[in-house]
This record gives structure tokens, C-alpha cells and sequence, in this order.
């Protein structure tokens, strides 16, 4: 799948949301978020009952974050079939608020996850890795957050080099 993702570069918008790899990643996010919504209303909610109060305490706060990658997951997996089907621009699909989000929570991970239930534990690293192929989806398509230093640098450096007034000086 990594290497599906690096082949990307140089490919747009529109030629990606109508690409196989699209396809996969779309059916896979839209399943694991209806197995996961009928795991923790159902069978899980069941399960944390019967767990002892620290393992309940940890399952509350990791089946928030399994909900919080999916459903940014899903936002942007949406945001990506809206512009295939030509129901939004481009343009602004690349906005920030149309860009994969929630990344500190997303991408944390407890500790001591080894005694929450199996289903949630798969729940948690299926996600997880779903969320992450976005994320890298993301960076490809719209560049990376990591980028806007060195870009503010070299604008900074061509103000100084011709003398531009930097605004609000």
C-alpha cells in the first residue's frame, strides 16, 4: 500500500479520487466504520461493563479515539468522493478545513491496551493504520503541514534579497 501512496506524486486530484487505490481505501474506511459503530453499541458495550473500573476508564478513553479516526477518516474519504463525483472543487477540497484532522489525538496510543477486549484492540490498530494511509494520502495530495516552514523561509529570504516590506512592519 506504501508504495501505491508514493506513487501518486504528479497524479490530481481527480485522477486519484477515481483510482482503484481510492476504491480500496474508500470501502475499507465506510466498512470499518460500520463494524466498528455496531461493535461498541452492541457486543462492546456489553464487554465494559464487566470490566474493572481502570480497564473501563482506559476503554472509555480508546473507543473515543477509534470514533475520532474514523470519523475524520470518513470526513475525508467523503470530502475526496464529493470532488470525484463533482459535487465540490477541488480547490476546495484542499482547504484546510476539508484536510485530515485531530492528528494529536489520532495518532497517540495508550499504554497498558492489552487488557481491553480483543475487538477493540483490533478496532484500535485497523484504525489506526487506516488513519495514518490518509494521513499520508493527505500529505501527498494537498503537501504536508511540514512543508509551510520551509516555504515561509524562502519567501522571507527573497523579501530581504528585493527589499519587500513584510506586512504589518
Amino acid at each position: 500500500m506504501r508504495a501505491d501512496v508514493e506513487n501518486l506524486h504528479g497524479m490530481t486530484l481527480q485522477s486519484f479520487t477515481g483510482s482503484a487505490l481510492f476504491e480500496r481505501t474508500f470501502d475499507e474506511g465506510m466498512a470499518l466504520v460500520e463494524e466498528t459503530a455496531r461493535y461498541l453499541d452492541g457486543e462492546g458495550r456489553n464487554e465494559a461493563r464487566d470490566l474493572p473500573r481502570k480497564t473501563a476508564m482506559l476503554y472509555a478513553g480508546e473507543s473515543m479515539r477509534v470514533t475520532t479516526r474514523l470519523m475524520q477518516a470518513a470526513s475525508w474519504l467523503l470530502v475526496q468522493r464529493a470532488v470525484h463525483e463533482g459535487d465540490m472543487e477541488p480547490s476546495a477540497a484542499r482547504s484546510d478545513r476539508y484536510r485530515l484532522g485531530s492528528k494529536e489525538i489520532c495518532l497517540g496510543a495508550a499504554e497498558d491496551v492489552d487488557t481491553l477486549p480483543t475487538v477493540l484492540r483490533d478496532l484500535l490498530v485497523r484504525s489506526d493504520n487506516l488513519y495514518r494511509r490518509i494521513a499520508r494520502l493527505d500529505d501527498v495530495l494537498f503537501g504536508g503541514k511540514n512543508e509551510a516552514p520551509a516555504v515561509l523561509g524562502h519567501i522571507s529570504r527573497l523579501e530581504q534579497a528585493f527589499g519587500a516590506e513584510t506586512p504589518g512592519a
